[in-house]
């Protein structure tokens, strides 16, 4: 049982439950989950805090939530709440809630140390300047002529940057390390810039002069007691600046130690914040909650759960190598949830009328059906039967071939789903030759759970009464982008939108009781896909959004 347990770790559980073992920091385990509260949460985000908390869980220690706002131009109290809201709605709880604006003095303290140390200067070029003189990976950097400026010069013009006096891109205050350094985050970073006009969603105008995410991210750590850092591969290269910051004022033998894994990019998506808030803006998606939005409100909005999100990320792990991931495998980890989860109901998408003539005309019966055979605690469900109901168009042809095994004129018989068997006598047209009802017999000894109900015929159609039928609005999404990686692509992403992404069906027919089913709740529409309510639906005007079809016939479409 033991192997087991640990063939199930990755990578970093391994370091945690080693660490934890030698008694490292006395066997404690804290992390954090740190976003910029700039943008609504995507999916990628969830492969992290699954991780974050889920390390935390696993060995009995906490995880706090801590937002990262340092760029007030960029950040709003709506993307806090949401994230909050996304992170509870996963199933995670943090310890605490802290922001890096909590830290802004002791930050601040710690930038004049460095200042009277004399390993931070004032810099009064601009940002195109300061980055071409850092050189290349292959090739030095070069000095900056404001690097040797005196001590009691630099701390005055830093005290100045937050006076309010100085514009915005004048100075910056940069970190006196090595312009020589192979690591290019060496090359005196940037740990201050000025930021005049925007005031901050917590401190508001109080500060002008605001920290750097290098120089704010590993102190904040440090302030907060985290000892396993966990981030995404790209802040590998951060990691040496990380420790020397965190080296400049640290006075105990602790340290918090960061450990990286790989990113989740996923297929026909988009997981830049920036091409997300362009897409948006633009009104090229109905909003962050898009349920074609790869943000974890659009997946929860199209009817994902959060157990379909953990298992998908369960399964496809954590590395230190990138890769991109198959939508197909999200798709899966939904169905295979939604199998169990989400009640089977007939659903007519283009209706026309099947009249039944030797049925009675006043006659109403009570008929019963499985909620889900998949799932026996879901029960059973009455639906009514009358002469009148209505069936797919599509499971009515005029003139069949022969491998066509619905109904038919002279054809042969077909069941309706949990009723009777009928046959198929003909139709009737309006004056432009549209079908306007379709007419069959029925045999009343065939009755769904009786004896003569377990006569086999070759079909099954859905079908809905229409003395309980009800109209609904169904959208149908599919994914956003054509292209495996829009992102990769030299044509501009917005021009590779799938044009098919959204179909909207009105006048799609539904038993009245769906009507009054609530949002986020998960149905089976029977040969159509997985589908939910979604928030904009009410009891006058219902509407269902599509999760996830039932097989994968994205390959095969295209």
């Amino acid at each position: 049982m033991e192997e087991e347990v640990k063939k199930s770790q990755n990578f970093i559980e391994e370091i945690v439950e080693k660490d934890v073992q030698e008694g490292k920091l006395g066997g404690r385990v804290q992390t954090r989950f740190p976003p910029e509260p700039n943008g609504y949460l995507h999916i990628g985000h969830a492969k992290a805090i699954c991780m974050d908390f889920g390390v935390a869980e696993k060995f009995g220690g906490v995880c706090n939530l801590r937002f990262d706002d340092t760029n007030p131009t960029k950040e709003d109290v709506e993307y806090v709440d949401s994230i909050q809201e996304d992170i509870c709605w996963l199933g995670f709880k943090w310890g605490n809630i802290y922001y890096a604006s909590d830290y802004f003095q002791q930050l601040w303290d710690l930038a004049e140390k460095l200042i009277l140390d004399g390993k931070a200067y004032i810099d009064e070029q601009s940002a195109e300047v300061i980055a071409q003189q850092k050189g290349t990976p292959t090739t030095p950097g070069v000095e900056s002529p404001f690097r040797n400026r005196p001590v009691e010069e630099n701390l005055a013009l830093f005290r100045k940057m937050n006076s309010g006096e100085v514009k915005d891109g004048a100075m910056v205050l940069r970190a006196k390390i090595d312009m020589s350094s192979p690591n290019m985050h060496f090359r005196d970073p940037i740990m201050y810039r000025v930021i005049t006009d925007h005031p901050h969603h917590r401190t508001g105008y109080k500060w002008k002069a605001y920290p750097m995410y290098d120089f704010a991210h590993g102190q904040s750590d440090y302030f907060e007691g985290v000892t396993h850092s966990i981030c995404t591969l790209e802040f590998v290269v951060h990691r040496p600046l990380y420790d020397w910051f965190i080296d400049q004022f640290a006075d105990t033998d602790y340290r918090p130690r960061q450990y990286e894994f790989n990113r989740l990019n996923i297929t026909y998506t988009v997981m830049s914040k920036r091409k997300m808030l362009q897409l948006v803006q633009e009104g090229l998606v109905a909003g962050w909650d898009d349920p074609r939005m790869p943000t974890i409100c659009g997946l929860r909005r199209r009817g994902y759960t959060p157990e379909a999100i953990k298992n998908f990320i369960s399964r496809i792990g954590y590395t230190k190598y990138e890769a991109t991931i198959d939508v197909s495998m999200l798709e899966a980890s939904v169905r295979e949830d939604l199998k169990t989860r989400a009640n089977r109901v007939c659903a007519i998408f283009e209706p026309v009328k099947l009249v039944i003539d030797n049925y009675p005309d006043d006659a109403q019966e009570t008929l019963t059906t499985e909620n889900n055979p998949d799932n026996e605690s879901a029960g059973t469900r009455d639906v009514t039967f009358s002469k009148e109901l209505y069936i797919e168009r599509g499971d009515f042809m005029e003139d069949a071939p022969s491998s066509f095994f619905r109904l038919t004129p002279g054809g042969r018989e077909v069941r309706l789903k949990s009723a009777y068997i009928v046959k198929c006598t003909g139709c009737v047209k309006d004056s432009d030759g549209n079908i306007t009802e379709v007419h069959c017999t029925y045999d009343p000894d065939t009755k769904s759970g009786t004896e003569g109900g377990n006569r086999k015929v070759k079909s099954t159609i859905n079908w809905v009464d229409t003395k309980s039928a009800r109209e609904v609005e169904v959208r149908l999404y599919d994914r956003l982008f054509m292209v495996e990686n829009p992102s990769a692509s030299e044509q501009d992403f917005r021009e590779l939108l799938n044009p098919d992404s959204l179909k909207v069906i009105k006048g799609c027919i539904v038993d009245n009781q769906l009507a009054e089913a609530k949002p986020l709740e998960h149905f089976q529409f029977l040969k159509q896909g997985y589908f939910t309510v979604d928030k904009d639906s009410t009891p006058d005007k219902p509407i269902f959004n599509r999760t996830v079809s039932l097989k994968d016939n994205w390959a095969k479409k295209n």
